[in-house]
């Protein structure tokens, strides 16, 4: 049978760098290839090797699709597309005011933009598919106002327009509920059923969907069968102290905010008090992110509603880039640029972003040391926009608690990220709660919360569901109508 795509002794160069070397791959028709390895190890630049989108320097590269052999990646950019965070940042940098039909329906012909009226088989393709991913509700709002998981599963949508023979996912289970990863997974397992082959990058190999997967593992550039036991994640019996002192940090007073019309929060009245450590939790879509954000001054609230911040003598701008530390996929877009990694972290002092003023020996020594607590030596000089997805959300991580904020929020902070590096972060995370450190994660897995955490805030639909005080070692519990305090 003749592959969909032929790789033999393929090498990529990224900046110079050898991101693959010597890659030998066949993906036949009804494939389900899992992709493992640590970060920066190369599951993305080979994913977008399939897809077309980068170039083999050496080594040949051969496709199958529709029937024909072709060395040109001409019909593969035009049928394949790689759903990942790559092209929701892609999309997210780009001032375009377009909604989730424009974008489905600019995949039908393989195109970034929709720039026509389309035929009346396009709207066939397009009441097939959003029946088929469930996306109905989502076809008339922008794009850039989604949540994170809206937006992967609309650019799921997007990727299925084009009737692939071969579909690609990047990290396709982050950023998503436990619900939407099992309604997803249906559809990967009907999408599978068809005939169509699905390569998968994660490094979370537990929540991918039941198919018949054959599993590899890329790393240091090759692919290679994986070994037992690889990408397990270490127990933690790391316990998260309360911070020290009394007060209120943030208090929101029947606060709203609106996305592009859209009501994205509220309204939502809440006090986060010194000493608590917040889980918050809810279905994509519910708010979380928004709220992470208005917490920390990036976005506000409309008329009549008011988010004071105790904590600051001042709340200025300057003030609360100073003392708080965030995690989000909207910082990472923000930060994939040519500033090095070591910009990327000095700019936490000032509370800017990519440059900073010059560092004291105090704060040399602080960015040293974390660096090499966090194994980041070989990312400090590296551009921004020439590391992966992991890579760069390591460096976000560090930079967040570099400068020890009064509250840290990490939205999907942990996302990205490869067994050890998890590790690595949750075993900071005591430290500088014991300093003073307030800790707020938005988390849709148990894992990505730290034990130790006091209370969790539950969103439905931007309206606040319940709020309690968490037990001793509780996980993330299941939701209960249970009041504030």
């Amino acid at each position: 049978m003749r592959p969909l795509v032929d790789l033999q002794d393929v090498v990529v160069r990224v900046g110079g760098v050898a991101v693959l070397a010597g890659v030998t791959l066949r993906v036949q028709a009804g494939d389900a290839l899992c992709l493992e390895g640590p970060n920066g190890g190369g599951k993305t630049t080979l994913l977008r090797l399939l897809a077309g989108q980068v170039a083999p320097l050496e080594g040949t590269r051969a496709y199958g699709l529709g029937g024909g052999v072709q060395r040109s990646a001409v019909q593969a950019r035009r049928t394949l597309n790689v759903v990942g965070p790559d092209v929701e940042a892609f999309y997210l940098q780009r001032d375009w005011a377009q909604t989730a039909e424009d974008l489905l329906l600019a995949g039908h012909e393989g195109d970034v933009l929709r720039r026509w009226d389309p035929p009346p088989e396009a709207r066939h393709r397009l009441a097939e598919v959003t029946a088929l991913t469930g996306i109905g509700a989502l076809l008339a709002r922008d794009f850039r106002t989604l949540s994170h998981g809206q937006r992967r599963r609309v650019l799921l949508a997007r990727a299925l327009m084009a009737g692939p023979e071969l579909l690609l996912l990047d990290e396709f289970t982050d950023g998503l509920s436990p619900a939407a990863r099992a309604e997803l997974g249906d559809v990967l397992r009907r999408v599978h059923a068809s005939g169509v082959a699905i390569v998968l990058a994660t490094h979370r190999p537990d929540e991918v969907p039941a198919l018949p997967w054959r599993r590899l593992r890329v790393a240091q550039g090759r692919v290679t069968p994986p070994l037992p036991g690889q990408e397990q994640p270490p127990a933690s019996g790391l316990f998260l102290p309360p911070p020290p002192g009394q007060g209120d940090l943030i208090r929101l007073e029947q606060a709203e905010v609106y996305r592009n019309g859209h009501r994205a929060l509220g309204p939502l009245s809440w006090t986060w008090k010194t000493g608590q450590h917040w889980l918050v939790t809810g279905e994509n879509g519910s708010g979380k992110s928004t709220l992470a954000r208005l917490i920390a001054g990036e976005l506000h609230p409309a008329l009549g509603g008011r988010v004071t911040r105790p904590y600051l003598a001042r709340d200025q701008l300057s003030s609360r880039r100073r003392t708080v530390g965030l995690v989000s996929a909207e910082v990472g877009i923000r930060q994939r640029r040519g500033w090095s990694g070591r910009d990327i972290l000095a700019s936490a002092f000032a509370g800017t972003e990519g440059f900073s003023e010059a560092l004291t020996p105090g704060q040399q020594a602080r960015l040293d040391t974390l660096a090499h607590e966090l194994d980041l030596g070989a990312l400090l000089d590296r551009p921004g926009d020439t590391l992966s997805q992991g890579q760069l959300r390591r460096l976000l991580l560090a930079r967040a608690m570099l400068h020890a904020p009064k509250l840290l929020l990490l939205d999907e902070g942990l996302d990205f990220l490869d067994a050890g590096s998890r590790a690595r972060v949750l075993a900071r995370l005591p430290d500088l709660a014991r300093a003073g450190t307030h800790l707020l994660v938005v988390a849709h897995r148990a894992s990505d919360a730290p034990p130790g955490l006091t209370h969790q805030l539950h969103l439905d639909g931007g309206h606040l569901s319940f709020c309690r005080p968490l037990q001793t070692g509780e996980a993330v519990p299941s939701p209960s109508a249970t009041a504030c305090r």
